[in-house]
């Protein structure tokens, strides 16, 4: 059993850097990708991988740590729990904050190829490009 527990600490801690590897990713994105949308997209990267991950590791190096005894339980299964609801709560927190400043005009999309949006509300995309592919300017 001892060769097991080592399996699993080395899992989890593997998970742990690829999830420090996701959060130095996300803010590298943060400064440098173009618009708000790009680092909305960077930002919710962050999220799921650089927190997801490391819960995920955390739950699973646990498992390998014989000396916290039956504590190791608590922490397994409140590090999934908290994994899951991440993995659940970011993408949708990140879509309605994306809803919103689209709706409210406050960032506008660039560079769009073709907004489907604004097609479905009727609204004109001057300048773009539309869906059978020839450019209204």
């Amino acid at each position: 059993m001892l060769g097991l527990d080592w399996v699993f600490v080395i899992v989890g801690e593997v998970l742990i850097s690829v999830g420090v590897f996701c959060d130095v990713m996300a803010a590298i994105g943060l400064h440098r990708l173009p618009n708000f949308y790009c680092r909305l997209h960077s930002l919710t990267l962050g999220a799921i991988g650089g927190a997801v991950l490391p819960l995920i590791g955390i739950a699973i190096l646990s498992l390998g740590c014989d000396f916290l005894g039956m504590y190791r339980f608590y922490i397994v299964g409140g590090s999934i729990v908290t994994a899951v609801m991440i993995l659940v709560v970011a993408p949708i927190g990140s879509h309605a904050i994306a809803r919103a400043a689209y709706r409210s005009g406050v960032e506008k999309p660039w560079p769009v190829v073709i907004d489907m949006l604004a097609l479905r509300k009727g609204a004109t995309t001057e300048g773009k490009v539309e869906a059978g592919g020839e450019s209204k300017a």
